[in-house]
């Protein structure tokens, strides 16, 4: 992974190279970006770039002996721990185990999510951790020197799945680590790492990708067509895992579908949304959940435009029309009233209740919401 292929980040890609440059790496750093940003594809570039034979001056070389091994994440001087589970495929306990199918995994795609990864090793149950037994032995592996490279590196992706013992493991290798060492630390939810690893890395926040950025990527490395690409790129937020699953799908007009349920809504025309919540029933789950989804964004756009906050929106030209008439035909109240709603429906649909039951239930909900002053 070289920092040219990933899509925007100028700035942190830019103060990393200045870190290397000066030499200011601090030795235990916490890539630390929303889900589905760019923090294990900016961590794996970063690793690149410092042990690259023929660095320069904006990136690695992507040829040496070093980059080449680098790329295909076999580099002996390249450690990772990641969370696993008890696995059909796989016997073992550590990440060592698991490291072909890591790095399968991974040079996929650095764009991941934990529900992928352990989908992709066929996990027996669905949590992931990382236990003490990781920690204890990279504490063998890093008290050797390195092999080929100026440092030895461990990426940690998802630290905040250790538990107690190999966080407290952790630490004291943090503590006193050895020389030419870094660690790097790759995660979406800081918040519930220790405070004491905290306090002892230096954290580069990645911003979530923008939806320029989202779109371009799209198509260029999967070949969406560009109206397409911007339409996954408003509805996945800057998720560039969501974004790649949802370029995989067979399109879905999402606005016919919402333009056709709110007319139904307001016409109050309880045939239709009959039909229409029969045909809810019988998507899949993540379809139901996509299309509630779409419908908080739009209920959010409207609110923005009716707070003549129009400038600040984000929703593409096709959508944009639609807000504008729709906003209206419905009060501030009310929209917030339909936010309410569907959040609480899709809390329900996430729950297995059942989907006809609940779409219907929201419709009906949303058809008075229409008469609210």
């Amino acid at each position: 992974m070289l920092f040219r292929d990933i899509p925007g980040q100028d700035y942190v890609k830019q103060a990393l190279i200045r870190s290397v440059h000066h030499s200011h790496v601090a030795h235990a750093q916490l890539f630390d970006g929303p889900t589905g940003g760019g923090t294990l594809a900016l961590a794996l570039a970063f690793a690149t770039y410092i042990n690259c034979e023929e660095r320069l001056d904006d990136d690695a070389c992507g040829h040496c002996a070093s980059c080449v091994k680098m790329n295909k994440l076999v580099h002996p001087d390249l450690h990772s721990i990641f969370p696993i589970a008890t696995s059909k495929k796989v016997g073992g306990n550590t990440s060592e185990a698991f490291l072909p199918l890591w790095r399968e995994f991974v040079l996929e795609s650095p764009y991941r999510l934990l529900p992928e990864w352990l989908d992709f090793i066929n996990a027996e149950n669905k949590q992931g951790n990382i236990s003490v037994e990781e920690a204890r032995n990279v504490l063998r592996k890093l008290a050797l020197k390195s092999y080929e490279g100026e440092y030895k590196i461990l990426i940690i992706w998802k630290p905040e799945l250790m538990n107690i013992a190999s966080a407290n493991a952790l630490l004291k290798i943090l503590e006193e680590p050895p020389a030419k060492t870094l660690f790097i630390l790759v995660s979406d939810q800081s918040d519930r790492l220790l405070t004491t690893i905290l306090s002892r890395t230096q954290r580069v926040a990645v911003p979530a990708f923008d939806d320029e950025e989202v779109s371009d990527f799209l198509q260029k490395y999967h070949q969406v067509e560009e109206s397409r690409a911007r339409q996954i790129a408003y509805l996945c937020d800057g998720n560039l895992a969501e974004a790649r699953r949802m370029a995989q799908e067979s399109p879905d007009d999402r606005q016919t579908w919402f333009a056709d349920w709110m007319r139904s809504c307001y016409r109050n025309d309880v045939v239709h949304l009959v039909k229409l919540a029969d045909a809810f029933d019988a998507m899949n789950k993540e379809t139901q959940k996509g299309l509630f989804e779409y419908s908080l964004r739009l209920f959010r756009d409207m609110l923005v435009w009716t707070q003549g906050a129009g400038e600040l929106l984000r929703v593409p030209g096709e959508e944009l029309s639609f807000v504008q008439n729709f906003s209206k035909a419905v009060s501030m109240n009310a929209l917030e009233g339909m936010i309410g709603e569907v959040n609480e429906a899709y809390y329900h649909v996430e729950r297995n209740v059942r989907a006809k039951m609940v779409f219907l239930d929201l419709s009906l909900r949303v058809a008075q919401l229409f008469k609210k002053p």
